[in-house]
């Protein structure tokens, strides 16, 4: 869980800082900053920032939950045998 907790809030961040810098950089181009295609440009570089730099923590988010999926797979295979045996 900390994981995610940990790589939403660095998106979070990452989406901000970039809506941060859309603005201000059509703010020094155009007189007005139109929000909707600011907010749409800052989420594709926000996008395209966190495939390179939150790497690491996307990796140890999937593997966490692999792990999870994992142990329910067992767990289902373990409650299946189990009926079977009962059955029998």
């Amino acid at each position: 869980m900390k994981e995610f907790v940990v790589y939403t809030a660095l998106r979070i961040v990452l989406f901000l800082a970039s809506l941060a810098v859309v603005i201000g950089v059509w703010m020094l181009l155009a007189d007005n900053v139109p929000l909707t295609w600011a907010v749409v440009v800052a989420f594709v570089v926000s996008g395209l920032g966190s495939y390179f730099l939150l790497n690491r923590q996307r990796a140890a988010f999937a593997r966490r939950v692999e792990e999870r999926a994992d142990r329910a797979t067992a767990k289902f295979e373990e409650m299946k045998a189990r009926e079977d045996s009962d059955d029998s």
